[in-house]
């Protein structure tokens, strides 16, 4: 189907052409950039910031698969069906444990630098929801800045592998067939390359990361703020699972009128021993679970909530003091630094902490070769929805699923363009005129669109608080057409256009929270506490309805 919306902005000025556009420049779409050209066929990146900016070179704790000694892909696979709380896809999930190892073998081979003990043998750590020792890292805690730098190096060694840096995404072209033909987008700055423009392609991989920044407190980066989602949503797609938000149990604290990114203090720090205090003291997860500071996340979190709201606080601790100085400076050097640069010394004190919004595990629907129910686009890493996270991200998946999902997206395309699928598209000019123009918010509605989120879609949630934010997100939509009635349209520009994008998801998410009656992995109900299998070990499927207004639909049991 064509899409039946689009983002306000000027015709494009300027044309450029290759077979695959992938869109992200975090592990999963240089992942598929990469493999791409090893199959012959050209590739232009697209990238919102500049090449390592994304938010794989913030990923502190490592990239989980099965490669100690005891450890299998089953036992990897049950840890994730476990976090994922009953509505993990198991096929996806096989999918990603068994080619897993090799994922990670093959970016050793491009260049990434993992730790290693005296004898070369690769370390693994363990994380929460973990049963094993699995979490291959480097740097202690910079596993991200290094995978980003491994396959940076390899694309910027090809020559032919074109890249756009500082430019927005805006919308899906299509050809007269519904077929992806390529995209529009904003480039962010002067050259022959500026403005608004189009790139026509044979096929279309979203790998554009988050939407972090649709809540206050994040550990996403300024960029996250779900144009991926928004574009495919607007361009037909289905998404699914959007009210699944993990909140990290452990971010720093950095007091209570803190917005956007925050800084993350890794959860291999509680797989070294870290505990969890109050302000007393107490140690709250022992008992409350089997694996007390190392439980799944959401377990975590909701206990860390749980324990503010007894005390009365705002933050709880983390302590490592026992850890000494000379660990901390090996294993944790950046959170060590990070911590002391806002005044903070772990090695004498507890961090404070609070549960921050940190990985969407809903996102554009994906069958196991990444392709959405647009033919042409796909879609891979945070943005899509492959079905592996279920309820809730097992930590340290995240890489990896990019790398795993990113590699069969490659595949399939170099598949198809041996079979003579993948032919040069012709971009239905007609339909994409056609399209609604979306009004645009005031650059502000961006704040307002997190305070709301942040209030009524956080780590709690209630019929009251999501009709709260319901009824807020729904009022900037209508001052924004009230805005073009009265012809006094918001200038389209990029603030304008990520807040639409951020509007957009964070409307979806809430309509999907609403539906949800009950507590499961990522989504707490406070008047439904219970997980209730019997009614929802379902997805959400959610669409855009022709008024522009997100619809989710709970899928057949």
């Amino acid at each position: 189907m064509s899409a039946t919306h689009r983002l306000t902005a000027p015709a494009p000025g300027w044309t450029a052409t290759t077979d695959v556009v992938v869109v992200g420049s975090g592990v999963a779409g240089l992942t598929v950039a990469l493999n791409v050209r090893k199959a012959g066929l050209r590739a232009m990146v697209v990238t919102k910031a500049v090449l390592d900016e994304g938010s794989t070179r913030w990923a502190q704790g490592g990239i989980a698969a099965a490669l100690g000694e005891g450890d299998t892909p089953e036992q990897h696979l049950t840890d994730t069906l476990v976090a994922g709380a009953g509505i993990c896809d198991e096929e996806a999930v096989r999918t990603l444990v068994t080619e897993g190892p090799d994922s990670v073998r093959r970016l050793i081979a491009v260049g990434a630098d993992f730790d290693r003990d005296e004898t070369g043998e690769i370390l693994l750590t363990r994380e929460g929801g973990h049963h094993r020792h699995r979490i291959v890292h480097a740097g202690g805690d910079a596993t991200g800045a290094e995978v980003s730098r491994a396959l940076v190096a390899a694309v910027l060694n090809d020559p032919d592998l074109e890249l756009i840096e500082h430019a927005l995404v805006l919308d899906l072209l299509t050809d007269a067939e519904g077929h992806a033909a390529g995209l529009t987008l904003h480039v962010m700055g002067e050259g022959t390359r500026d403005g608004v423009g189009a790139v026509r392609a044979r096929a279309v991989v979203l790998a554009t990361g988050g939407m972090g920044q649709v809540f206050s407190a994040t550990t996403n980066p300024a960029v996250s703020t779900g144009d991926g989602v928004a574009l495919a949503l607007r361009a037909g797609a289905t998404a699914t699972d959007l009210e699944f938000v993990q909140f990290h149990p452990t971010v720093l604290w950095l007091g209570p009128d803190a917005q956007g990114q925050q800084p993350l203090v890794s959860e291999a720090v509680r797989g070294e021993g870290a505990h969890l205090v109050d302000a007393d003291g107490v140690r709250f997860m022992v008992g409350q679970h089997e694996l007390a500071e190392l439980a799944p996340r959401d377990i975590v979190a909701k206990a860390i909530t749980r324990r503010m709201q007894e005390k009365g606080a705002d933050h709880m601790y983390l302590d490592g003091r026992h850890f000494g100085a000379e660990m901390w400076e090996q294993r944790f050097p950046t959170i060590l630094a990070s911590c002391r640069s806002h005044g903070i010394d772990p090695v004498t004190e507890p961090i404070p902490i609070a549960p921050a919004a940190h990985h969407a595990a809903g996102g554009v629907r994906t069958d196991r070769h990444g392709r959405t129910s647009v033919p042409g686009l796909y879609a891979c890493g945070e943005v899509a929805c492959t079905g592996v996270h279920g309820a809730n991200r097992l930590a340290s998946n995240s890489l990896l699923e990019g790398l795993v999902f990113a590699e069969r997206i490659a595949a399939d395309l170099a598949a198809r363009h041996a079979a003579g699928e993948l032919p040069e598209r012709t971009v239905d000019v007609a339909a994409a005129q056609a399209a609604g123009p979306v009004p645009l918010p005031a650059s502000e509605a961006r704040a307002e669109i997190q305070r709301l989120m942040s209030r009524g879609a956080g780590v709690l949630r209630s019929a009251g608080s999501l009709a709260e934010a319901e009824t807020g997100l729904a009022l900037l939509a209508e001052q924004a057409y009230a805005h073009v009635a009265e012809e006094k349209p918001a200038d389209p520009r990029v603030e304008t256009w990520e807040a639409a994008n951020l509007l957009l998801v964070a409307t979806a998410l809430v309509a999907a929270a609403a539906q949800r009656e009950e507590t499961r992995g990522g989504h707490w109900r406070e008047d439904f506490p219970e997980r209730d299998d019997a009614h929802w070990r379902r997805h959400l499927i959610t669409t855009l309805a022709a008024s522009g207004d997100p619809v989710s639909t709970p899928e057949e049991q």
